[in-house]
């Protein structure tokens, strides 16, 4: 026996933390004379029997009861390649490769490019990976825990038992490794982490894993890819289909929810059926992109997706990766882009996930108060280390070259930003300089902007940040934060609280209107209308709307048609297309029997028929950054809560008019100042009967000769009561 006792033990109560330093075979010094010795633990093993590639079996010694097993080689002898022969205390004899006959997997440009924080591609590193070595077929398993004692893999092939599989540590990275053969596709297992000696072993989640059990099941999954993507076509030209000129219209889902199948619990969905459903209604409602609510893996259910254990793996609900790449491969043969909502900022404290996760505050941050969200119960990411940069960058990426997705959309990004987000004075920690800037995080989201589109030109990121911070959608080099969109979250709640006030009452409120004007190009926006603003006792959109039921689908009409001539990009939440009149939850589907009834019939009407115009006529969404797509024609005449402007596509001489009508009142002979004396059809009227409406309103007007309204012709024309008329001059 070579081993002293207390090393003897370590190993058998899983207390070692180098088990690649004393189990396979080694050179050993034994009564001054160098031996090869061999050691193996198998606590299943009743005995084993060693069978090297060449010469005799042999069967080493048992020198502890818990199934430590050695041989010491009288003379010196050169290593070799063998199998072990496990005859087990109840089944049958199986045959395997030692895991710990094999050196080293990991490339010294990996742990250069991980130490520096520039490992862009970590997940190609870190998780378990299946592989071929030395001829032997298995499984690579990469983790980083910097603080721990002891890491092993655990699973269905070694009975979860983290004594059996403790991995090779990296000191100077951090990180643990072990290529274990025999281990495949579908075999289920976690890392076993012991933050030190006589801690108690936390069995964590792969935090790079690709697939994992359905919840409550926490256990990661090991997986083989064989899609096939069929979407060449649409990715090869995304570029020019994701531009800033180009019309983006997006329709927000959370994919438990848009539609289950009825007389199931829960009845969801899967990726597939997801798709065959969904990607017919996108082509028929006009929607360019949809977006998702968070897909990651996570444990809650009524966390809709934010707080999440599983970055890397689309959530197991709703089937696999590969139904998810069907999905997203689906839509793409369609023409629809896919953005996903990505939740950099914090994640969920469940055991089993990233928090504490060698023992340590590896992912967050040691003091709460830079932490801790409270009002969501999650940590929030610690910027400044090089795992988390590392762990981060590499997310967005995969999610961009693994699933093909065209956007990502960046949740709860003023939380990044400020320090003292939604935390009273004494409960936040300055940045070096006093201020309350997240200096850490600022850098990572130019990090993660400048990296996305460097390696994926096309790829679109969005900022759903509500502040006032200036440059969110401007370039890095400039200054800004370099995303491609930031949520007009102003424009947003300003139109909702007009909106929701009696229209007796709008005259004093004009401003709420004209407001979002003032600053609609100094970024790149989109305009949300979400999930945030149905839940929680919000209301739908539909019952926000004041009046009675006539009323409000006329005012719900009515903001969709404003929201359509404002300068910027669209959002929808599911649902809001057709008025449903109950606010979201994701235990159930949407409201779909609704369409039975005419009027929301009409609200999906109308936002068919706004898409398809906002897509055909350039004026809509070629020019959305600047004054040259956009001129008031009359924002004063708050009495009548009239509205009229005009937007121009990039030749000025193609151009809609919008005259919104915010009261119930109809307007026999209004009249508006327009820049020709020429005919003017009628492009769009929310008030149609088609959409619900009233069915007034003209369909063509003759503009007439003499300045008003500071244009030099003007027309007269009925303005339908809580209605939108969208005009386009006839060229002759």
């Amino acid at each position: 026996m070579t081993l002293k006792i207390e090393e003897i033990q370590a190993i058998s109560n899983g207390e070692h933390g180098d088990l690649f330093s004393v189990l396979g075979l080694h050179r050993v010094n034994v009564k001054e004379s160098e031996k090869l010795v061999f050691r193996c633990f198998r606590p299943d093993a009743k005995s084993i029997q060693v069978i090297p590639e060449k010469g005799k079996p042999f069967s080493p010694e048992r020198i502890s009861e818990e199934g430590l097993f050695e041989k010491v080689f009288p003379r010196r002898k050169n290593r070799f390649s063998y199998k072990i022969e496990v005859t087990p205390h109840e089944g049958e004899v199986y045959t395997i490769d030692d895991p710990y006959r094999f050196g080293p997997q990991i490339s010294d440009f990996d742990l250069q490019l991980w130490g520096e924080g520039n490992h862009h591609y970590a997940y190609r590193l870190m998780g378990a990976h299946l592989k071929e070595v030395d001829g032997v077929k298995g499984t690579q398993f990469v983790v980083t825990a910097p603080s721990a004692h002891r890491v092993s893999v655990i699973g269905s092939f070694n009975g979860w038992d983290g004594r059996v599989h403790g991995m090779r540590k990296y000191h100077d990275q951090g990180i643990w490794e072990i290529f274990l053969p025999h281990v495949g596709e579908g075999d289920l297992y976690k890392f076993e982490v012991k933050a030190h000696p006589g801690s108690t072993p936390m069995k964590k989640a792969d935090p790079y894993g690709r697939y994992f059990e359905l919840r409550p099941g926490t256990a990661s999954i090991i997986w083989r890819d064989g899609f096939k993507w069929k979407d060449s076509d649409w990715v090869e030209n995304r570029t020019e289909k994701q531009h800033h000129d180009r019309p983006i219209s997006i329709y927000e889902i959370h994919a438990g929810s848009w539609k289950r199948h009825i007389g199931e619990e829960p009845g969801f969905l899967n990726y597939r059926e997801l798709a065959d459903d969904l990607v017919p209604y996108m082509e028929k409602m006009g929607f360019t992109h949809v977006e998702l609510m968070p897909v990651a893996e996570h444990p809650y259910d009524p966390s809709w997706g934010y707080q999440i254990t599983g970055y890397f793996a689309p959530t197991s609900r709703f089937g696999d990766p590969a139904d998810f790449k069907y999905f997203v491969n689906k839509c793409h043969e369609a023409g629809i882009g896919v953005v996903v909502d990505w939740v950099p900022a914090h994640f969920t404290k469940d055991d089993h996930g990233l928090r504490r996760f060698d023992g340590t505050a590896l992912y967050e941050h040691e003091d709460p108060r830079l932490g801790e969200h409270k009002d969501w119960g999650t940590n929030i990411f610690n910027f400044g280390r090089t795992e988390v940069i590392n762990f981060l960058i590499s997310n967005a990426l995969y999610w961009i070259e693994e699933f093909h997705i065209d956007g990502l959309r960046v949740d709860a990004v003023a939380s990044m930003l400020y320090l003292d987000y939604s935390r009273e004075e004494g409960e936040w920690i300055p940045n070096q300089y006093g201020g309350r800037e997240n200096l850490e995080a600022i850098q990572f989201l130019r990090r993660f902007n400048e990296v996305v589109h460097d390696y994926f030109p096309g790829v679109l990121t969005f900022a759903e940040e509500s502040t006032s911070w200036q440059g969110v959608s401007r370039p890095t080099s400039s200054g800004g934060l370099g995303f491609d969109f930031k949520w007009n979250m102003g424009w947003m709640n300003d139109t909702l609280a007009y909106m929701e006030k009696d229209p007796l009452y709008r005259k004093y409120h004009q401003d709420q209107l004209s407001f979002s004007l003032i600053y609609a190009f100094s970024e790149q926006f989109i305009l949300p209308l979400s999930h945030d603003e149905v839940v929680h006792m919000k209301q739908s959109l539909l019952a926000k709307m004041p009046g009675d039921d006539w009323q409000k689908f006329a005012n719900l009409r009515l903001l969709y048609t404003y929201m359509y001539g404002h300068p910027g990009k669209k959002l929808l939440f599911m649902g809001g297309e057709f008025g449903q009149w109950s606010e979201w939850t994701e235990s159930n589907s949407i409201d779909w029997h609704l369409l039975q009834w005419e009027n929301h019939k009409g609200i999906q009407n109308l936002l068919k028929d706004l898409n398809r115009t906002y897509i055909d006529e350039s004026a809509m969404h070629e020019v959305d950054s600047n004054w040259e797509g956009f001129e008031w024609i009359d924002i004063s005449d708050a009495d009548n809560s009239m509205l009229s402007f005009i937007r121009r596509a990039k030749d000025s001489d193609d151009y809609l008019i919008f005259l919104l009508n915010f009261t119930p009142t109809l307007h026999e002979a209004y009249k508006f100042g327009v820049p020709e004396a020429c005919e003017y059809e009628v492009v769009l009227n929310s008030d149609s009967e088609y959409y619900g409406g009233s069915n007034a309103g003209p369909t063509v007007i003759k503009g007439q000769e003499g300045a008003w309204h500071s244009q030099e012709c003007n027309i007269t024309v009925t303005v339908p009561p809580l209605a939108g008329l969208i005009l386009r001059p006839v060229k002759k």
